[in-house]
């Protein structure tokens, strides 16, 4: 499984090089991490395209068509819309999500930033992402900390930050699991 993972990354982090590469040519970094952001978050909320960029039943040519469809009523265009049909095209559609990650972990690396992943059990308000840019700021060697928060309601509180290869986890979710193990050897 480990060296399955290691292929499909490598190809995200393939095809991520290529666009930001043609982005940075084109001047378009920022538009088209702006379109990859709006088709993660279409994936995220729709178990159908999920279904449609994960599974191999579909053909590459009804992928295509799919994704066309669903690029236009995004009104997803030029770098990223090409980028995400020659995905389709090429049957690589279920790197998708590896590739929008790489894609923006390249941007952040070109423009000197850390990104920081901070899950929390409800939505941070913008004081609380501000402190939380404040705490990490001399974390690595970068400029500017990037918070990217994700809502995650079974870790039931605390949070879980990862920085780089490095991650903190102070959820209350892991907290009570290693009180339960902790607890079994007891007895």
């Amino acid at each position: 499984m480990a060296e399955t993972t290691s292929i499909v990354s490598g190809v995200a982090r393939r095809y991520a090089s290529a666009l930001f590469e043609v982005a940075l040519e084109g001047g378009a970094i920022d538009a088209v991490g702006k379109d990859l952001e709006t088709f993660g978050a279409a994936l995220a909320e729709s178990d159908d395209l999920r279904r449609l960029v994960g599974s191999p039943v579909f053909s590459a040519e009804e992928q295509s068509r799919a994704i066309g469809a669903v690029l236009a009523k995004l009104g997803i265009g030029g770098f990223a819309a090409n980028f995400i049909g020659l995905a389709a095209r090429n049957r690589r559609l279920f790197v998708l999500p590896g590739m929008i990650e790489a894609y923006r972990q390249l941007v952040a690396a070109h423009r000197g930033e850390q990104v920081a992943e901070v899950t929390s059990a409800q939505a941070l308000n913008e004081d609380q992402i501000a402190s939380l840019k404040s705490a990490l700021s001399g974390v690595g060697d970068s400029k500017e900390i990037r918070i990217v928060p994700k809502v995650d309601p079974s870790i039931i509180g605390g949070l879980i930050v990862k920085v780089g290869s490095r991650m903190i986890d102070t959820s209350l979710k892991t907290k009570l699991t290693s009180l339960k193990v902790a607890l079994k050897e007891v007895r």
